[in-house]
């Protein structure tokens, strides 16, 4: 029987109350700032997610996938070249 892994997946705003390995960002509540600690944690959580966030943007920009009717590991292949690409920025 394999174990899920504990490692978190992180994600935005949106996904509030998923649960599970979902490390979401922490929300401001209303007539209330968040302490500098969650202020701190917000931007790091960003800082990790903006790679991947570019990279998905730098994909449907260009349409790389837009009618691809080859492999998924092909386009696997393409995801990671074009995240390499991004990170070398």
């Amino acid at each position: 029987m394999s174990r899920p892994l504990s490692i978190p997946a992180l994600a935005d705003l949106a996904y509030t109350g998923a649960g599970g390995t979902f490390a979401m960002p922490i929300r401001r509540k209303p007539g209330k700032e968040l302490t500098p600690g969650q202020r701190s944690l917000n931007r790091a959580h960003a800082r990790f997610r903006y790679p991947v966030e570019r990279g998905v943007a730098t994909l449907k920009r260009w349409r790389i996938f837009r009618h691809a009717r080859c492999s998924p590991n092909w386009r696997t292949s393409a995801a990671k070249a074009v995240l390499t690409l991004e990170l070398q920025r």
